[in-house]
């Protein structure tokens, strides 16, 4: 009996480690296979899989064309035993879910189809090599898919999704968009290509249809602006109209479009999304109560012992007095047990960050007392404490400020630079005195530890830095740039003076998970562009020093770049020679500027339809995901001002102003706490399991900068979801289609 009891523990346990960290994976219930679900998910599984899915992506960096070359055997076996780690993990996968379930599942077909087509690429591969017959590894392009389709990766599939479902509406308005460009571009052709006009380098100017489609696609994106009209506007200043109404048409208006639709169907999609996660979570928090509850009444409860129990399962870092309070605020009235109301909060609890503090009184007040109370050290410490010493501060930064960007050569300008530091050496050791040292220095006191940092490094640089200049052999340009570097990064400091800095700052720490999302999905895009560019133009394009005497240098190697664009702008290096290059080209690319002299250039050492590499990615990166990454950050900011507490945060502020320890965030320092230096034994219980608080002892809520917008989405909608709605089956959920009315429009968890 007691070990179905904690089977079923240990179940429940990890029903609610899905809730609360939104994991929607189907596991079997068994006793072996809950065990190997832990496993699944322990943080070492997870990171070494991820350290294997970019060894296998970085392997491009030493295979030809290479970076770093290294043997073909070298690599070939990192592949393999990259790839049997990626077997490896589909089948503990395959070991924790239903075999329906697997073999329905798109992604792990994916995982099993890019294995099988690595394999068999690497064996021909090897075995053409050996008989020296050139052949392309055209396997390499779908080493992404690891990335995207193993189960840890659910955000990037997600915004994978997104562009899937957006696609049809930009489709339409892709369409009337080319519609519009070929148009305008049938009429340059019959406006100016009989004129016999001729381009600042002496080529035919709008004479030929498809040219004259690929530059106004090109003004679209204003590279090529003015340069396009000039020849037509020389000729006559009226045919600047035709240019105008072009760019007002398809830059503005259309390019808006794309953004706008991409908006509204990101933001529809990206509801939906969360819906599901909604009911899900709940289902996951119910089916962990059924198996814990026990009748009370009229009602099932689950008890106080068990509750304990399962939250150490669940949660085993956090102290015994914070899983006191969670249980204070679960059991408000104390009666034993926990109904299934409170019950299903429990993720929403351990989801909320609350840091424990204690008191600790200034060493300096236990080493010297009668000093530090005295009359001259409290008022010190008020005028620390002031808002007014900050602003006093705030003002030294800006005049700082002023002074970096004098003549550094100036005696003047050196001795006011040790005044500065001097203030601001003071500034730290005044708080230091004012405000308990290891509260000061707290984990979450990232202000305090740059600030310190900052100007001791400045310090530094700034001593060795006139020490050498002192000696007549020195001329070390590398301290003076560290020296510069670390003056202008003081004037960060004044960010977090400011309210409304420090709101953007937030909103931008909130998105720094999706950043990372769309991060992978932009490295998904650049990994597959750079692999088809380094088969499409490897060796076409040669960088040389500026001396070299090589045939073509000033070509980059190619005679068909002579007199170009390309070759004047000495863009040599920027090629698909091997992958660093050829992500440096992508990023350019992606910044859009001068992209169209890129195209020509490559265009003119292959072929014309070259062109269309550069416009697919240019349509892919800028105005698909790019503008998906503008609706993200759209949708982050409207979020991150309107958004108010929810109701677990006021309850776990409630209760802890209740108990008595509760503590301001301004007031933190003030009062002299020491952040994270609770004990683990610490216990909101005194003797007998009364209310009475430890010495010392206090809580608050961590500041929204733990927050993520999916997060945030995910509670409003929440809230719309009625207690008594238990939702649809697991299996009812993982089913839904997008075009299901019921509940909500929700959307499954699929793979791409």
């Amino acid at each position: 009996m007691a070990e179905v009891a904690s089977q079923e523990l240990l179940l429940a346990a990890a029903f609610v480690s899905d809730a609360q960290y939104n994991r929607n994976i189907p596991f079997k219930t068994s006793p072996e296979a809950v065990r190997l679900y832990y496993l699944y998910n322990r943080w070492f599984m997870r990171t070494a899989t991820y350290f294997f899915i970019f060894l296998n992506l970085s392997l491009a960096v030493f295979e030809e064309p290479a970076v770093y070359p290294l043997p073909f055997l070298a690599t070939s076996l990192v592949e393999v035993l990259c790839l049997l780690v990626f077997f490896g993990r589909l089948m503990h996968f395959a070991k924790i879910t239903h075999r329906n379930v697997f073999w329905k599942d798109t992604k792990n077909i994916c995982i099993m189809v890019a294995i099988l087509l690595s394999l068999t690429d690497l064996a021909i591969y090897g075995a053409l090599r050996i008989y020296n017959i050139k052949s392309v590894r055209w396997s390499r392009i779908v080493r992404p898919i690891f990335l995207i389709n193993f189960a840890e990766s659910r955000q990037i599939r997600r915004a994978f999704r997104s562009i899937r479902n957006t696609l049809p509406e930009i489709t339409y308005v892709f369409l009337l968009f080319m519609f519009s460009l070929l148009m305008f571009s049938l009429m340059a052709l019959k406006l100016f290509g009989e004129r016999n006009l001729q381009t600042a380098e002496g080529l035919p100017y709008f004479r030929d249809y498809l040219e004259i489609v690929f530059d106004l696609y090109v003004l679209v994106t204003t590279a090529n602006s003015p340069d396009v009209m000039m020849p037509a506007f020389d000729f006559s200043s009226w045919y600047a109209l035709f240019f105008i109404a072009f760019v007002i048409v398809n830059t503005y208006i259309f390019m808006s479009l794309f953004l706008a639709v991409v908006y509204n169907n990101y933001k529809k999609h990206l509801k939906n999304e969360i819906r599901t996660l909604a009911y899900m979570k709940r289902r996951k928090m119910i089916e962990a109560f059924n198996l814990l509850k026990e009748e009370e009444g009229t009602q099932f409860v689950v008890r106080e012992a068990m509750w304990k129990q399962l939250v150490k399962l669940v949660a085993p870092d956090i102290s015994n007095s914070h899983r006191e309070l969670l249980l204070r605020i679960s059991d408000d009235e104390q009666k034993g047990f926990i109904d299934k109301k409170s019950f299903l909060q429990l993720a929403d609890l351990l989801n909320i960050q609350v840091i424990t503090l204690k008191i600790r009184s200034h060493p300096l007040g236990q080493w010297m007392p009668r000093v530090y109370r005295s009359a001259v050290s409290q008022f010190l410490r008020s005028v620390v404490r002031h808002r007014g010493f900050v602003w006093t501060y705030d003002v030294i930064i800006l005049i700082n400020a002023v002074f970096i960007a004098l003549d550094e050569e100036s005696p003047y300008i050196s001795y006011a630079e040790w005044i500065f530091l001097a203030l601001y050496i003071i500034e730290i050791l005044l708080k230091v005195y004012t405000y308990e040292p290891r509260a000061f220095f707290g984990k979450n006191q990232f202000w305090n530890w740059f600030d310190t940092l900052i100007i001791f490094a400045a310090l530094t640089a700034t001593i060795l830095n006139t020490t050498l200049k002192s000696t007549t052999k020195y001329n070390s340009q590398r301290i003076l740039d560290i020296v510069f570097i670390l003056r202008v990064l003081r004037l960060i400091r004044i960010v977090d003076s400011i309210q409304r800095f420090r709101v953007i700052m937030n909103t931008l720490i909130n998105i720094v998970p999706t950043m990372l999302t769309f991060g992978g999905l932009t490295l998904v895009v650049y990994c597959i562009f750079a692999i088809i560019g380094m088969e499409l133009f490897h060796g076409k394009i040669q960088f040389f020093p500026p001396n070299s005497n090589a045939p073509y240098a000033l070509e980059c190697g190619n005679p068909a770049l002579k007199d170009s664009l390309f070759a004047r702008g000495k863009y040599c290096k920027n090629n698909f020679n091997n992958f660093a290059s050829s992500f440096i080209v992508l990023m350019e690319l992606t910044v859009v500027n001068q992209w169209h002299v890129f195209a020509n250039g490559f265009a003119n050492v292959t072929a014309q339809p070259a062109k269309l590499y550069f416009i697919a990615f240019h349509i892919v990166m800028v105005i698909i995901i790019v503008n998906i990454f503008v609706s993200f950050i759209l949708e982050a900011f409207f979020v991150e001002y309107s958004l108010e507490k929810s109701e677990v945060e006021t309850a776990i502020e409630q209760k802890i102003q209740e108990l008595g320890m509760g503590v301001q965030e301004e007031a933190l320092q003030d009062e002299q706490l020491l952040d994270n230096m609770e004990s683990p034994d610490n216990d909101l219980e005194g003797e007998g399991g009364t209310k009475a608080q430890p010495k010392g002892l206090v809580f608050k809520i961590a500041s929204k900068r733990y927050r993520t917008v999916d997060a945030l989405l995910q509670r409003m909608f929440e809230a719309e979801i009625p207690l008594e709605d238990e939702g649809p089956s697991f299996e009812e959920i993982l089913n839904l289609s997008p075009a299901t009315a019921v509940p909500g429009d929700l959307t499954s968890e699929r793979a791409v």
